[in-house]
């Protein structure tokens, strides 16, 4: 039996909602042990700016190399849309490790973590990059740019909150002195305003690609997320006690 590219693609877009179930109930009980949840016991680690240029970059080589193999190849629709994704993860990729690289970096960052990440961006590159140089249907589509309009605002919105939020983090960091209650912004109405700029990112992305896979991944993201941001609100709530904002909510403001 010939496993066709069009099975291929199917059997992986099955593949992220069967994987969301476990990841989310999983997380509900282990937080992933990086950043200020670093802790011992998972193994040999390495400097978290490797560890992010090395797991994220799949996103990147991984389109680059499927993109010119699609029939949508030359269409410009699909140049336009897929141009958010390149462009949040050439920030993740190159740009965030760089950050972290010229800032303090004294945790490691677990291998083990490492490779599950990038096995995640392996199977979500291939899926994303596939769907839109090769089975969206971009010139049928009528709703094409209205979608693309309503999902890049989304998107726009969601990479400026996660952008800045990543930079006012790393600027704490090099003031010195261990960890600090970061203020203002969306700072002010949640603990984690990185994640939902990236949930709202990949919401956006949702919309404009209109596809199981792009509908996935925003589910995906947010199984991964929401129970981190969950995690670090506490944390916030156990170090700093009393000073820290009660007003404040983990990652969706006025609501968890």
């Amino acid at each position: 039996m010939v496993f066709s590219d069009e099975g291929a693609f199917n059997f992986c877009v099955l593949a992220i909602y069967l994987i969301t179930p476990p990841t989310v109930v999983s997380l509900l009980f282990l937080t992933a042990p990086y950043g200020k949840h670093n802790r011992p016991g998972w193994g040999p680690a390495i400097t978290p700016p490797l560890a992010w240029f090395l797991m994220e970059s799949p996103t990147l080589w991984l389109t680059f190399l499927l993109f010119p193999h699609g029939r949508n190849y030359h269409n410009p629709r699909a140049l336009i849309l897929m141009s958010p994704f390149l462009i949040h993860y050439t920030h993740r990729t190159i740009v965030y490790p760089f950050r972290l690289f010229l800032g303090p970096n004294k945790s490691g960052f677990p291998v083990s973590v490492a490779v599950m990440a990038f096995g995640f961006n392996l199977l979500n590159g291939y899926l994303q990059a596939r769907w839109v140089s090769e089975y969206a249907d971009l010139e049928g589509d009528e709703w094409f740019w209205w979608r693309l309009g309503v999902g890049a605002a989304i998107f726009g919105c969601g990479m400026a909150a996660n952008v800045w939020s990543d930079n006012l983090l790393i600027g704490l960091k090099a003031l010195g002195g261990g960890y600090k209650i970061p203020r203002g912004g969306l700072f002010e109405w949640v603990t984690c305003p990185n994640y939902l700029g990236e949930i709202l990112e990949w919401l956006g992305w949702a919309v404009m690609t209109w596809s199981w896979a792009g509908i996935g991944f925003f589910v995906y993201t947010c199984a991964n997320l929401v129970p981190r941001a969950g995690a670090s609100h506490k944390w916030y709530l156990d170090k700093f006690g009393e000073d820290y904002p009660k007003s404040r909510k983990a990652v969706i403001p006025f609501l968890y």
